[in-house]
């Protein structure tokens, strides 16, 4: 009986443009706030739950970072869209998170979308979507859930390590993005590892198993959902470097530059375990056929061996009367010996031939 494959239905949403409508699915209680406040030499960082806390920071001469960890909280965020003056556009796209990498630009600020790859403790690979907004005194990024590569900047900015404290907000732009790129660097080596095993027990003939097409069609699912999560930042970096935006400052554009050529190697890292991948199950299907004839070369041999001992056989099992041998007093074992001879001599000469 023939299973026939449930269909899936898709239905468009035609919500008017700039409704927001949140549809991942990491949902959270509550929106988490983190503050941080800094300058050269004063720094403080709060987290609450009510993101009119950070709306006192405006306008202070400091630069402010708004860390929101939430995105079903839609009120919160229409909230902290009118304190800033974002366009509806912007809040629509901020709470999707089927939006491919992309930047905008606006008269007051500017608008990145962008995929954070992270491996957490057991081994699995997580994606997040989060939207990045720059001013002229401030950042806000927009996250899913809690949890992300950001602890290091973190730490450099409570203990002003480095030259973050003195720099304005496209140089915490820069540092954002910047840890971002440089942990798609660890996930690839990461799944690099996972490719590179598979490839090692493949050429292991005793290491394939019947799972191994669903490891290598995983792997495939899983490269390229990081190549579509990766690859537009290449042009997103590019464009930004690009901008003429007044509060962007021209050293900044060194640093973007530098970027641009870490999401490059990246993005060819990517395409070379892309091309690997395709390549495992040309492998593994060349081994399985390897193996097959291996199989088939033996049983081969077996029947070559076994056909003159059985043609021998089936001539003196027949019901005839007047044949000689059959009253040989030694008839029997003339026979055997003789199957004996051509059986070590067929095994002799297969030998010599390196068929076996």
């Amino acid at each position: 009986m023939k299973v026939k494959k449930k269909k899936k239905s898709y239905k468009a949403s035609n919500l008017p443009p700039g409704t927001m409508a949140y549809k991942g699915l990491k949902q959270t209680s509550t929106t988490d706030v983190e503050i941080i406040n800094y300058s050269k030499d004063q720094y403080k960082s709060i987290n609450s739950n009510r993101v009119e806390d950070a709306f006192d920071f405006k306008g202070n001469d400091h630069v402010t970072w708004i860390n929101i960890n939430g995105l079903n909280d839609i009120k919160a965020i229409e909230t902290i869209g009118l304190h800033y003056h974002l366009h509806p556009l912007t809040l629509e796209d901020i709470v999707n998170t089927n939006q491919r990498p992309k930047i905008e630009e606006f008269e007051n600020y500017l608008f990145v979308v962008f995929k954070m790859l992270y491996i957490k403790n057991d081994d699995e690979l997580y994606y997040e979507h989060m939207s990045l907004i720059v001013g002229e005194d401030y950042v806000i990024t927009f996250q899913e859930a809690d949890g992300d590569v950001f602890d290091d900047l973190r730490e450099r900015l409570s203990t002003a390590k480095g030259r973050i404290r003195t720099q304005g907000s496209d140089y915490l732009m820069y540092t954002l993005l910047d840890a971002i790129v440089d942990n798609y660097f660890t996930v690839i080596e990461a799944f690099g590892d996972k490719v590179e095993e598979l490839e090692s027990a493949l050429f292991q003939s005793e290491d394939t198993g019947p799972d191994t097409p669903q490891v290598i069609q995983k792997l495939k699912q899983e490269i390229l959902k990081i190549r579509r999560s990766i690859y537009p930042l290449r042009e997103v970096i590019n464009r930004m470097e690009k901008i003429e935006c007044a509060f962007i400052e021209e050293k900044t554009h060194s640093y973007l530059r530098d970027l641009y050529d870490h999401i490059i190697q990246v993005n060819e890292s990517v395409d070379l375990y892309r091309e690997m991948i395709w390549s495992l199950m040309d492998m593994y299907m060349t081994i399985i056929s390897n193996k097959m004839n291996e199989i088939m070369k033996v049983l081969t041999i077996i029947a070559t061996i076994f056909i003159p001992l059985t043609f021998i056989a089936g001539i003196y099992g027949m019901n005839f009367e007047n044949m000689p041998e059959l009253h040989t007093e030694y008839g029997y074992f003339i026979l055997i010996g003789v199957m004996c001879v051509l059986f070590i001599f067929m095994l002799i000469y297969f030998r010599r031939k390196h068929w076996l």
